[in-house]
Parts: structure tokens; C-alpha cells; sequence
């Protein structure tokens, strides 16, 4: 496993550490969105860690409410219930998080370099591999729970990619030299990892997060365009702020940070 993570007190050394969250997944075969199911078993009072994986979604999504394609027996849909005591402004860190468990996850279960897009994408060979999606219910003005979207394209091949896909979307089965991906031993990687960088974070905040996303990413390092509600612009990333925003270095040295936004590797 990782041997990155520092000894946490109060938590097992990583090596010895053992997920609850794993007997806590409920396997379905076909359902519209997984984001659906886990919302409604948290609506119901479901503790932390509750999820869902299914063999398909029918109308699977991911960000800014695009389709997420998701054909039968071929990756990992699943979603999961988080309950931090956290404030808003601080869920997108949330996301970085779920990105470093799933990349840590894919790297040592299949052997395929993955890397992370700031701020939710993890790409393999420059195309898109798994993407993120975290989602917040608030009560109160404050975070209720959240709940983290992971779609891991594992056994798809080149043939079940739609058109629309030829060329961005990849897949574990593909980078990997045509080796199958056992989806159960994955599924248990990704969420060992989760609950246990969660743990990690809820102790000793951002900054171990932080350290593991730089070493991770693909963004960094290269200059990109974002197109913000502001406009596009250019900028090359340099790093993660304290917040979790991706710190951009203009031409006259100047740096500033976006929260979100769509961003292109130039």
C-alpha cells in the first residue's frame, strides 16, 4: 500500500489499517445514478461510508450534468455517503481527496500510471480514465452530508466507446496492455484508501491531501485555459492554495487561484 501517509495518532499504521466502509457497500445491477440510490439512504439517516455500486447506470452523469456513459459489467459506478463536520467553502477539498484515494488505488491494483486533471478527472496515456463527482445537501446553511461519485472505466474496450468518446475516454483494460481488471479487488483499494485518507484529513487537515495531489497531478507544471463565468484565460499551474484552488502563475510572475472552472492543458 501507500507508504506516503505519515503515522496518524489514533489511526492503525496504513499498512494495518482496515476499511469499514467496505462492509457498508451495497452491490445493485441496474440503476439510473448511483448518486440517486446513496442520496436517498442518506436522506434516510445512512452513516458515513454507506455505498453503492452497480453493474450499470442508466443515466449515469458527471459534472456540469453531462452523460457519463456506463455499460454493463465493464468499470466501477459507485457512490458513497460522507458526513464531514466541515465548513462549505471547504467541500471542493473533498474532491481532491477522492481523486488522490482512487488514483492511489488504480496505481498499485493495476500497475496503470494514472494521474490527476485538476480538479476531478484522473487520465491515463492523456485521456480520461475515471472522473469524480461530489455532490452537497445542506441543512441549515450548513453541509449535511456529501456524497462522492466515482466512475472507473476498468474492462471497457476501444469497441464500447460511443463516438463522442473516441479519443478522450480510456480505460484500465486498455493502458494496461489488455490485462482485466478485477473490479472487486479495486472497488476494495478505492474505498480501504478513501475511509483512510478521509480519517487522515478529518485529523490533520489539508495539507497531507495537498502533498499527495502535487505528486499526483498532470496539471502542474503546464500551462492551461480556463474558462471561468469571468471568461477564458491563460496561466500556468504551479500548485494547490491552502483552500484547495488551483494556483495559476500569469507571464508578469503574478499568481492567482481558481475554485472552479473548466480547464484545458494547452
Amino acid at each position: 500500500m501507500n507508504h506516503n501517509h505519515k503515522p496518524v495518532p489514533g489511526l492503525p499504521a496504513r499498512d494495518s489499517f482496515v476499511s469499514g466502509w467496505q462492509d457498508r457497500l451495497q452491490l445493485l445491477d441496474s440503476v439510473v445514478s448511483t448518486q440517486e440510490e446513496v442520496k436517498k439512504l442518506a436522506e434516510a439517516g445512512a452513516p458515513e461510508g454507506t455505498a453503492v455500486r452497480a453493474e450499470e447506470q442508466t443515466g449515469g452523469r458527471g459534472r456540469m450534468g453531462r452523460k457519463w456513459h456506463s455499460p454493463k459489467g465493464k468499470g466501477i459506478w459507485m457512490s458513497i455517503v460522507l458526513r464531514p463536520d466541515l465548513p462549505l467553502a471547504l467541500t471542493p477539498q473533498l474532491t481532491l481527496l477522492a481523486g488522490v484515494a482512487v488514483c492511489t488505488a488504480i496505481r498499485e491494483v493495476t500497475g496503470v500510471p494514472a494521474g490527476i486533471k485538476w480538479p476531478n478527472d484522473l487520465l491515463a496515456g492523456g485521456r480520461k480514465i475515471c472522473g469524480i463527482l461530489l455532490e452537497s445537501s445542506l441543512r441549515e446553511g450548513g453541509l449535511h452530508y456529501a456524497i462522492a461519485g466515482i466512475g472507473i472505466s476498468a474492462n471497457l474496450t476501444e469497441e464500447d466507446y460511443p463516438d463522442y468518446l473516441q479519443g478522450v475516454g480510456t480505460s484500465l483494460l486498455i493502458e494496461g496492455g489488455g490485462i482485466p481488471v478485477d473490479r472487486e479487488q479495486l472497488t476494495r483499494a478505492v474505498l480501504t484508501e478513501l475511509e483512510y485518507l478521509y480519517c487522515l484529513y478529518l485529523d490533520q487537515g489539508f495539507r497531507p491531501v495537498k502533498e499527495l495531489w502535487e505528486s499526483m497531478s498532470v496539471t502542474l507544471g503546464r500551462q492551461i485555459s480556463f474558462t471561468t463565468p469571468q471568461g477564458r484565460s491563460e496561466g500556468k499551474a504551479v500548485g494547490l492554495d491552502e483552500n484547495g484552488g488551483l494556483q495559476l502563475q500569469d507571464e508578469a510572475g503574478n499568481i492567482t487561484s481558481i475554485l472552479s472552472g473548466e480547464i484545458e492543458m494547452i
